[in-house]
């Protein structure tokens, strides 16, 4: 059976700069080859599951300028269900400015723009789902206003990124906290207050799952050739949420996003990284 999943989050475009060292502050650096992708982390995670075979319905927001179908170019191309999507005149359409250095890594602004008129009400008017993902690149008022529209219907879950201030009771009734070492670090012992799970990536070492505070289960890092780490985050959270949603168990899950994750850091930019099931499932195959 395909699992259906909402996701309230961002949309993008990026603009990348890759192949120069990362600046310092106050340095210009030259050098670089620049692309274009659709992005920001509420669109790369639907796309992300899509790709891995959910039926996945988009909210978000996007401007009235020449920006908002590139950024929605790929979400549409691929089936993700985009009626969800306002377009807002007079506002631009987010973007995001990521610098990648030779090694992979990355630096990453963000011009929030359309995305900060996500309200409560487009949030609450996701159709039945039997996951929803939110991220915190829009408003948290619509964040909230998901959580409480699927409490009692599916799995919730919050990539809680960026680190923001968010009412405890987001972190005690979400089902499924993901996060990385940095916003670990932020939101530190609050994290494991509620029932629910918490998904820490530890980028090279792989991921940890914990269930009300107590590790059960951690995986290393698949063995890949890095060549972008751009949206291995954003693959990670959406094969999360997809295989908890599908009645994998919990070592499983966790497996199938960090392999999900690892082939998304093989190729550059986000949303055209993102992998499909086969591929993913032939790593697995690997071992």
């Amino acid at each position: 059976m395909t699992v259906k999943i909402g996701v309230v989050g961002s949309i993008n475009l990026d603009l990348v700069a890759s192949g120069a060292p990362l600046p310092a502050p106050g340095e210009t650096v030259t050098g670089a080859h620049f692309a274009q992708h659709p992005g920001g982390k509420g669109a790369n995670q639907a796309l992300a599951a899509r790709r891995l075979g959910a039926d996945v319905v988009m909210v978000g927001c996007v401007g009235d300028d020449t920006l908002a179908e590139p950024a929605l170019a790929l979400l549409r191309a691929e089936g993700v269900d985009v009626s969800g999507v306002m377009f807002e005149v007079g506002v631009p359409t987010g973007v995001a400015l990521i610098a990648v250095s030779p090694e992979g890594e990355n630096q990453i602004t963000v011009a929030s723009g359309a995305n900060g008129q996500v309200s409560e009400n487009d949030a609450m008017n996701l159709p039945m789902c039997d996951a929803v993902l939110c991220q915190l690149e829009v408003p948290l008022q619509a964040v909230i206003a998901a959580m409480t529209a699927e409490v009692e219907r599916g799995l919730f879950a919050v990539n809680l990124a960026p680190a923001i201030e968010v009412p405890d009771s987001l972190l005690r009734l979400t089902d499924l906290l993901i996060v990385n070492e940095i916003e670990a670090a932020f939101y530190g012992d609050a994290l494991h207050a509620g029932k629910g799970m918490v998904a820490l990536t530890l980028g090279g070492d792989g991921a940890v799952l914990y269930r009300s505070g107590v590790e059960v289960v951690r995986i290393g890092a698949f063995d890949v050739s890095v060549v972008d780490t751009t949206g291995a985050g954003d693959t990670f959270c959406g094969a999360l949420v997809l295989a908890l949603a599908e009645g994998q168990g919990e070592a499983d899950a966790l497996r199938f996003a960090s392999a999900a994750a690892a082939l998304a850091v093989t190729k550059p930019g986000a949303q055209p990284s993102l992998p499909r099931r086969e591929a993913v499932e032939a790593l697995l195959a690997k071992g």
